[in-house]
């Protein structure tokens, strides 16, 4: 069955990473949408992510207790961990004449690292509004970047000491109007707040504590060969437009053989949620 699928290879196939927090159940949307333009596509769940997804022992109890302070049951998870994902799921589709790899968000940190580790399985690269860690080793350098702090949102949402707990821990089913509120302007603020709470409920509240502080070396002849899009959120609030052109700028120095094709979308961090006909149109390139 593997050589059948080589000798016959079909046609473009996109595999998506999900973000921080969330899973591949939010790129439903967007899929239907690839279906109806002709596309084929995969949506991965990462390590600690989906309805596998553990989370602290009472955050479904009344008043969620030791929600601040219990450890991450994915405290120990590795970056090499979540990018061995990402390459499992290329590999399920490697008989495909084009891959395209998909990132949103922080699953640029893992969908980089896969690429890095076998570029071969890759076609193209495509960063939604996702870290790029080319210019500078780790996620969190890049939220560290005066760029980044100079309008974002959501600040206010982290539970706990991420080092201590071995997660940076949100809590989507807070009771909070407030915070709701904080989530979904950070995240989702085009997305109309009668509707935000069923997307706020399907996010799980840990991201692991290896993701955005684990450095990843990207090199020029395996991650820097393959042609990459990076697709602009101009209204993004999660991760600034300003340091969305930032990395984008300081990977192209450092990479320069494949210089980014940016196409930009209007609205929030999460077109997926927002506009996912226009984000499949934008990914497919129509």
């Amino acid at each position: 069955m593997s050589n059948m699928r080589n000798e016959h290879p079909t046609g473009t196939v996109f595999v998506l990473v999900h973000g921080a927090w969330h899973s591949s159940w939010q790129w439903a949307p967007t899929q239907r949408a690839l279906a109806g333009l002709g596309a084929l596509s995969l949506a991965v769940d990462l390590p600690g992510h989906g309805f596998d997804a553990p989370t602290p022992s009472g955050y479904y109890a009344p008043g969620q207790p030791g929600l601040a302070t219990e450890k991450s049951a994915l405290a120990g998870l590795t970056l090499e961990e979540c990018a061995g994902a990402v390459v499992s799921a290329l590999r399920l589709v490697r008989g495909h004449r084009k891959v395209v790899l998909v990132s949103h968000s922080a699953g640029g940190v893992s969908a980089s690292l896969a690429a890095e580790q076998a570029p071969e399985l890759v076609d193209e690269l495509i960063h939604l509004s996702s870290v790029v860690p080319a210019g500078r080793p780790r996620f969190a350098d890049y939220m560290e970047a005066p760029e980044q702090a100079a309008t974002t949102r959501g600040q206010g949402l982290m539970v706990g000491d991420p080092e201590a707990i071995g997660a940076f821990r949100i809590n989507p089913l807070s009771a909070d109007p407030e915070y709701a509120e904080e989530l979904r302007q950070g995240y989702y603020h085009d997305v109309p707040a009668g509707s935000f709470g069923r997307w706020r409920h399907a996010l799980s509240p840990d991201l692991p504590f290896a993701i955005p502080t684990t450095p990843v070396t990207l090199t020029r002849e395996r991650w820097g060969r393959i042609p990459r899009t990076f697709i602009r959120c101009a209204e993004d609030w999660a991760l600034t437009p300003a340091v969305q052109d930032l990395m984008i700028a300081e990977a192209d120095a450092a990479m320069p053989d494949q210089p980014f094709t940016v196409r930009t979308l209007p609205g929030s961090h999460s077109p997926f949620a927002a506009r996912p006909a226009e984000l499949a149109a934008a990914l497919v390139g129509t």
